[in-house]
């Protein structure tokens, strides 16, 4: 048989699209803030993919260092060897922290970060001078999301996503409630108490499960797809980590989507007062220009792994690799030198406050809520009860393809099951780092365009 010949603007392909029946727009080209399609529409990226293109498409610089390192070497295996660009960008990283995250693990996703964080965290205790191989669990949070292979599905707590694999998954993580004041803290209750009645929500698990038997607790410094940008409030992360060292246990904080200059500074922790014992990172990290993600170990978990084996008993086919390492040296280079991160600080307040003014008076918006250029706005069908938009009416999706259209030509990022897994809807606004007041008031009227549009629609 003849194999099939793929035309652009034919419906069959052989891609396994998110939907078979529906194929997305071609893009052909992207350059700056834009997406070019192949019949010619520019679209603007306001949601910097899933908030992964932070300098935006195009960059010269991240080619000519990419095209640099594949004249030298394209490809090496980790396990025997090392290059200039891994040791170049990891001693980057680490001196990011002040060398308080001492050790970089370099993997190829924000997935593979987390799965190495899981296992990481289990040999921390088995490589004690007193090894606690009770110690196999571990606490999560509701409503949060942690990647899609079946040991970060487990951690996570999307009940759609993971309802088709929930006889597969592991039974050893357990899920607290999320920092979400907007539904979860009480009228009458202070950021204090709110505070207090989570870490004790925490201790009491810990207590439930068992209280050595816990690895570690996971959670997102600022929660992404599945919460859709929710800040915690003061003094929760240094609450948490308290019940996490009452028993001993490790603070992981994941930061592949809010961390590397996202929510205003390099790494989403240096604004919560801790200093997390295992960090994941990725998208920003390659900024879409290569695929990349990456462990950092706290200085106290690698003295552990230096006094025991001196080896992490995990590795990848990809980890470290040369081209992926060069592409994130240059973008976080870039971000460096064009003081990308102060960008983002200036312009916060500004993009914010429109979302905000422009936005926050419809009936069906719930929430507006985010931190540097990570923005969420939550659906509801009533301002008063906070009722969430059900499932089936999947209003999020809506509201991204009907950005793409051409009269709108905007890329939103949209996430559901926000209320409580299965329920609500959001969008998040995540541009690159270097937007301009002029991009941000676009990208503002775009969306408010969209959202009044669609929600419109709803009502008929």
């Amino acid at each position: 048989m003849a194999p099939a010949v793929l035309n652009e603007s034919s419906v069959l392909s052989s891609v396994l699209y998110r939907s078979l029946g529906q194929k997305p727009p071609v893009i052909v080209k992207a350059a700056g803030h834009f997406l070019y399609t192949d019949e010619g529409q520019a679209i603007i990226d306001a949601s910097s993919g899933a908030a992964v293109a932070c300098i935006g498409h195009g960059n010269t610089q991240v080619k000519d260092a990419m095209s640099k390192q594949l004249d030298n070497i394209s490809y090496i295996y980790s396990q025997f060897f090392t290059t200039p660009s891994t040791e170049k960008l990891t001693q980057m990283l680490t001196e990011s922290t002040d060398n308080q995250m001492s050790r970089v693990f370099v993997v190829s996703s924000g997935t593979e970060a987390v799965e190495a964080a899981l296992k990481m965290a289990r040999q921390y205790f088995m490589e004690l001078p007193e090894p606690q191989p009770e110690r196999v669990r571990f606490i999560a949070r509701k409503q949060s999301y942690h990647g899609n292979t079946l040991g970060a599905l487990s951690a996570g707590s999307h009940v759609a996503r993971k309802a088709l694999y929930t006889s597969m998954l592991s039974t050893n993580i357990s899920h607290v409630s999320p920092c979400y004041p907007y539904r979860d803290m009480q009228e009458s209750e202070t950021e204090e108490a709110y505070v207090a009645r989570l870490a004790d929500e925490l201790d009491q698990e810990f207590q439930r499960v068992g209280p050595n038997i816990v690895c570690a607790f996971l959670a997102e410094t600022v929660s992404g797809g599945t919460l859709g940008c929710v800040p915690a409030v003061p003094g929760y992360f240094p609450a948490m980590k308290a019940v996490c060292e009452k028993y001993g246990a490790l603070l992981i904080m994941d930061e592949v989507m809010s961390g590397i200059g996202r929510t205003g500074t390099l790494h989403a922790w240096e604004q919560e007062g801790v200093v997390p014992d295992i960090q994941t990172i990725a998208k920003g990290l390659g900024g879409g220009y290569a695929p990349i993600g990456a462990l950092l170990l706290n200085q106290r978990v690698v003295d552990i792994l230096e006094s025991g084996s001196q080896v992490f008993a995990h590795s990848q086919t990809y980890q470290g690799h040369p081209l992926a390492c060069a592409a994130a040296l240059a973008v976080q280079t870039v971000i460096q030198e064009q003081n990308l991160i102060a960008n983002v600080q200036e312009l916060e307040p500004y993009l914010g406050t429109l979302l905000r003014k422009e936005l926050g008076d419809h009936p069906n918006v719930g929430d507006v809520r985010g931190r540097g250029f990570f923005w969420g706005v939550e659906f509801v069908q009533d301002k008063n009860t906070k009722t969430p938009f059900p499932a089936s009416k999947q209003l999020a999706w809506r509201l991204h393809a009907t950005g793409v259209l051409p009269e709108y030509s905007i890329c939103l990022l949209p996430g559901n099951g926000t209320s409580d897994g299965k329920d609500g809807d959001h969008i998040i606004i995540s541009p690159p780092y270097n937007v301009t007041k002029e991009d941000i008031e676009m990208i503002v009227e775009r969306t408010k365009r969209v959202v009044f549009d669609v929600l419109a629609q709803l009502a008929d």
